[in-house]
């Protein structure tokens, strides 16, 4: 099975066309309908259904394009592994990362590898707005959530981070711990804007859909670092990624609220706008990164671990 085969099937998926991920992989939409053959030829399956205006997959490409997508990531890890011993890390690196991710959790991590490589210059742009993910002159950006244009390279770095409820002892102490999340309107909770709009409709999975929740308070800021400042302030609730609050939670500033409530899925993954921009620095700094993470999880008690 050749790896080609297998990266224009995942593509093809991933972009809708075989011109798009040819365009893409840099080859002729010919090739890629060759490769997506050779494929079906060696697994006995129809991959796609296809007609003159449309691509879908099938049953059986759904089935297997997780399989596809897991056994390329680990042949790429290992490229990388074998690529990246010997590579001479130098030029400029530009990043553009949440605000209160940035300044709280990947400075550290961010510095480390600086250090590790001396001969690179880190540009750190920070930023809440997710239109601005590539406004600045960034080469790689560091986003939350489940990224939806196919166009973008999206790499994992901690897939099943969620977000949690949390407030301080103080605050709990003094107004109750709400039983519920319908309790959740009884209470002062910490609004920040997200997409231009206050994000006061709170989402939770529920079963098989999803359930959301409206909340207000008096306190809202246009950076969700804020949000978290007033949390350990007792001001009220919030509601935000667990890397945000980890380190409140572990050091006893902050307290889970309603921790048997799984709150909404917000993968921490590094996006790029093309494959080409999967530089050896990019590459070594998005392993990096994860070693950081899983570290971090590790070290923490099991209700604090984010799953890296």
């Amino acid at each position: 099975m050749r790896f080609d085969d297998l990266t224009a099937f995942v593509r093809s998926a991933a972009t809708g066309s075989f011109s798009n991920a040819a365009r893409e992989m840099d080859v002729l939409p010919a090739q890629i309908s060759a490769s997506i053959k050779r494929l079906e030829m060696e697994l006995g399956i129809r991959l796609f259904a296809r007609s003159t205006r449309s691509l879908r997959l099938t049953a059986d490409g759904e089935r297997y394009l997780p399989f596809a997508e897991r056994a390329l990531s680990a042949l790429r890890e290992g490229q990388e592994n074998l690529r990246l011993q010997d590579v001479d890390f130098s030029g400029v690196l530009q990043i553009t990362a949440p605000s209160d991710l940035g300044r709280n959790v990947l400075l550290k991590p961010f510095t480390d590898f600086r250090l590790e490589h001396p001969g690179l210059e880190l540009r750190l742009f920070l930023s809440d707005q997710l239109t601005d993910v590539f406004r600045e002159p960034a080469d790689i950006a560091l986003r939350y959530g489940i990224l939806e244009d196919a166009s973008f390279v999206s790499l994992p770095i901690v897939p099943r981070n969620r977000r949690v409820l949390f407030a301080s002892p103080a605050y709990l102490d003094a107004h109750g711990r709400p039983g519920s999340l319908e309790e959740l309107c009884e209470h002062d909770c910490l609004i920040y804007m997200l997409s231009g709009r206050p994000y006061d409709r709170w989402e939770f999975p529920d079963g098989e859909g999803r359930k959301w929740i409206d909340v207000s308070g008096p306190l809202v800021a246009n950076d969700a670092d804020v949000v978290r400042r007033w949390a350990v302030a007792g001001q009220g609730i919030g509601y935000k990624s667990e890397l945000d609050v980890a380190e409140d939670v572990f050091a006893g500033r902050l307290e889970v609220v309603l921790p048997e409530i799984e709150g909404k899925l917000s993968p921490l993954s590094l996006i790029c706008p093309h494959w080409r921009q999967l530089t050896p620095s990019v590459q070594k700094l998005c392993a990096h990164l994860r070693e950081y993470f899983l570290a971090l999880d590790h070290s923490r008690s099991p209700e604090l671990r984010t799953g890296a």
